[in-house]
């Protein structure tokens, strides 16, 4: 007689169906078409297209939504931005109860939601209704929270306008929650499009928005394919575009936006290592290789789906997985025993099916279970692919399907080095029972969340967002609330201006004459070079140009960088790693040691400054002055900008901790060429980044009298690389350089545009100041925290406690 646990072993789950009744009823009263929502009011689309939206379980089709155009796009950007002025000026504590509001009867709605998001979606309806919808809810009550405490957080800031939005389909419902609730919250108004495969739970939070009595305008949702999510993107009334989808469109959005001053969050693609450590707890790393790969059929951008397992315990954790995989079920998504359901479109599964092949063919070994799939829809079975070089293509591609690909590793260095081993950077899971080596390696992996012992952990208090190519900005918590506020107006200007910049000569003019007095020695030429590495160093091209004064008289020259030049610059800078591991308390003493030495040497710099601008003596001074006083602000914050801890799931500390970008590319003004220098590069370097600084073109050699600063106040070789030359060329070249994590730009219109259109390349942020953009004398606009935010990011870290 078989034993109770025989028994449970070979018992079958029967069916467990989620009623479906109410959704039908719901799409049958929509008449066969849904409408977009604009101005409070459920609209037709202006030229009357339509698409069809398809049930992935069965391909049937669920109702047609309309597709949106230009015309609708200019409706509803006209309507949001008709009500800002008025949903802004809000008192906080009303707009909390709006969000209140929403959340409640999201909440009130919770299975509806959670069926219309599987049947939409193809995703189990456990997840939907456990995961999504619950978190989606819990969006809303956060950020009604952040809308009552915002200026105590904030003060000074404003809402940055109208926000377009653009949410993938893999969380419809969850994606509008990040976006749309603190957009909400800062004071902005929104236009959102959905997924063109996944429109319908964001149809349905439209009429949510009119049953809370929301303000007509303060959201309008258009429904559409990428024509209409280019046509809000290139709309010009658009303040912000924020995108979560892949990297590719991402490029395209960036590009698309170069040049309009438009704010850009990105959340992109990635590639997520999953680290199994030899003392980690296998059983419960299986769990969360299904978790990481299998969750939401693996249509989720932060998937772990590249699983490094230590060498000495592979075939055992192989062996778990593979029995474990076994008794997944793939089917309807609407059964309750589903694990896995239905891949969300027909071309996603081809997109799938064709790299499997082409890893394959590569190499990797495939195992797929012995399981059944259903006869129609889009189901993939849980793969395993084995035997994959980390430069295969299954290994570097986002496959976005229940594939997981595996390598393994010795040594921890190795384990780092293959899970950095991608252009993305969004998450991490890591599993070991010794917290020291678990937390070394969430510190050296670059990725902008970091799950240790656990995985695909979310909350709203919590920030989400990645490093390298999957994107800039954060959602969730206050990084993510940041995103949809700008600081007080830098427009502001000081009474006392400099005299203009003469335009540089980058010709090859001669030298100016110096003429020595009647039977004197001529005066020995002084031609300044470049900062590279710590040392002084001629251009690689051999060039120099004329520097003149104020009044256009030739003074000196200096070296003409090239794009060798900043090849050095950033390869000397990418060495002087070791800067960004010191202690803050390290750095802020070489700020302080830069300042006390810059002081000494006042009156030289002042005089310097007067004869290249034109300024008064005393304006001279004060540059100086300001410039010290800067150094010492930057190094007494060194180690005062701190993370933070995040009030998020029970039983979890969740570390929220700020992080260097790693080498930072500067472009500085010609206004205020000493005080913007040091404006500009204190905080960068005071946060622990490395810098390749391009300084004011008309006045370099004030930058290059700062480097004999830099070589006696211990600053490390490659923390301050300085290159000299034509602005807008450099500035080109350091947008297009991959290993250049970040770049300030003061530059013309022109190459502003032409910087942000470039860094599309590995998708690093740019943040634009045009000459005279900032007051750089003022207190408020020339130095503050906003300086310190540009030159950090931050990583959340989930460190689980107890058994």
């Amino acid at each position: 007689m078989p034993s109770v646990s025989e028994i449970l072993e070979t018992m079958e789950y029967g069916p467990a169906p989620e009623a479906n009744d109410a959704v039908l009823a719901w799409l049958a009263a929509k008449g066969g078409r849904t409408r977009h929502f604009i101005d409070g009011a459920f609209v037709d689309p202006a030229e009357g297209g339509s698409f069809e939206v398809v049930n992935p379980a069965s391909g049937e089709v669920l109702i047609a939504a309309a597709q949106g155009g230009k015309a609708d796009i200019d409706a509803a950007v006209a309507a949001a931005r008709r009500v800002l002025p008025a949903w802004s000026a809000l008192p906080g504590h009303v707009r909390a109860r709006h969000l209140y509001a929403l959340a409640r009867l999201l909440q009130k709605r919770e299975r509806f939601f959670a069926v219309l998001e599987s049947m939409d979606n193809g995703k189990p309806i456990r997840e939907s209704r456990d995961g999504d919808i619950p978190l989606a809810v819990r969006h809303f009550y956060h950020h009604a929270g952040w809308a009552e405490v915002l200026e105590a957080e904030f003060p000074g800031h404003e809402p940055v306008g109208v926000c377009g939005q653009i949410i993938p389909w893999n969380f419809p419902l969850l994606m509008l929650a990040w976006k749309v609730a603190p957009a909400l919250a800062a004071g902005n108004t929104v236009v959102l499009k959905p997924a063109e495969f996944t429109p319908l739970t964001a149809v349905a939070f439209a009429e949510l928005c009119r049953e809370a009595g929301l303000p007509a305008g303060v959201v309008n949702i258009v429904t559409g394919d990428g024509a209409t999510g280019a046509a809000l993107v290139e709309h010009p009334g658009v303040d912000k575009i924020a995108f979560t989808g892949s990297t590719e469109v991402g490029r395209l959005i960036r590009r698309a936006t170069a040049g309009t001053g438009k704010k850009l969050s990105l959340e992109l693609g990635g590639k997520s290592p999953f680290v199994v450590f030899d003392d980690a707890d296998l059983d419960s790393a299986v769990e969360g290789v299904v978790d990481a790969v299998w969750f939401n059929q693996g249509q989720v951008c932060c998937a772990g789906s590249r699983l490094l397992v230590h060498e000495a315990v592979a075939d055992r954790f192989h062996a778990r997985l593979k029995a474990r995989a076994q008794r997944l079920r793939v089917g309807d998504p609407l059964d309750k025993s589903t694990d896995i359901g239905a891949v969300a479109a027909g071309v996603q599964l081809e997109r799938i099916r064709s790299l499997v092949e082409a890893g394959r063919a590569e190499g990797a070994a495939c195992w797929q279970p012995d399981i059944a799939l259903p006869t129609r829809g889009f189901f993939f079975p849980p793969t395993i692919l084995t035997g994959v070089a980390p430069a295969s293509i299954v290994a570097q591609e986002e496959i976005f399907g229940p594939v997981l690909v595996t390598m393994t590793f010795r040594t921890q260095d190795e384990a780092v080095a293959l899970a950095n081993n991608t252009r993305y950077g969004l998450s991490a899971s890591i599993w070991s029972e010794t917290l020291n080596v678990a937390l070394d390696a969430a510190a050296r992996i670059k990725a902008g969340v970091i799950w240790l012992n656990g995985t695909n952990m979310f909350d709203a208090a919590a920030g989400f967002g990645g490093y390298r190519e999957s994107g800039y900005g954060r959602e969730g918590g206050h990084a993510g609330m940041a995103e949809y506020l700008k600081a007080p107006d830098k427009a502001a200007r000081k009474a006392r201006r400099a005299a203009p910049a003469a335009a540089a000569d980058f010709t090859a003019a001669p030298a100016p004459a110096v003429s020595a007095a009647d039977g004197a020695a001529p005066r020995l030429d002084r031609t300044a070079k470049l900062y590279v590495g710590g040392k002084q160093a001629r251009p690689d091209g051999g060039a120099s140009y004329t520097v003149s004064d104020a009044k256009g008289r030739p003074v000196s020259q200096a070296g003409l960088g090239n794009r060798k030049d900043i090849r050095n610059a950033v390869e000397a800078a990418q060495k002087a790693a070791g800067w960004s591991a010191a202690s803050a308390h390290a750095r802020a003493q070489v700020l302080f040691f830069l300042a006390e030495n810059l002081e000494a040497r006042a009156q030289e710099f002042a005089d310097r400054i007067e004869a290249l601008t034109g300024v008064t003596p005393e304006a001279a001074a004060e540059e100086v002055a300001l410039a010290v006083r800067r150094l010492t602000f930057y190094a007494g914050y060194a180690d005062k900008f701190d993370g933070r801890v995040q009030s998020t799931r029970s039983r979890h500390v969740t570390l929220a901790m700020n992080e260097p970008w790693g080498v930072i590319a500067i472009a500085c003004p010609d206004e205020a060429p000493l005080l913007a220098f040091v404006s500009l590069v204190a905080p960068a370097i005071a946060m622990g980044n490395r810098v390749v600084v391009l300084p004011s073109q008309a006045h370099p050699l004030v930058a290059t009298d700062f480097y004999q600063v830099l070589e006696t106040s211990d600053v490390p070789a490659g923390v301050v690389n300085i290159v000299t030359g034509e602005r807008a060329a450099l500035t080109a070249t350091l947008a297009d350089h991959d290993d250049v994590d970040a770049l300030w730009t003061a530059g013309e219109p022109g190459e502003i545009r032409a910087a942000e259109e470039r860094s599309a390349g590995n998708v690093k942020p740019v943040w634009a100041v045009g000459p005279g953009g900032l007051d750089w004398s003022s207190p408020i606009h020339g130095l503050g925290p906003q300086f310190l935010r540009r030159s950090i990011q931050v990583k959340t870290i989930w460190v689980p406690y107890g058994e």
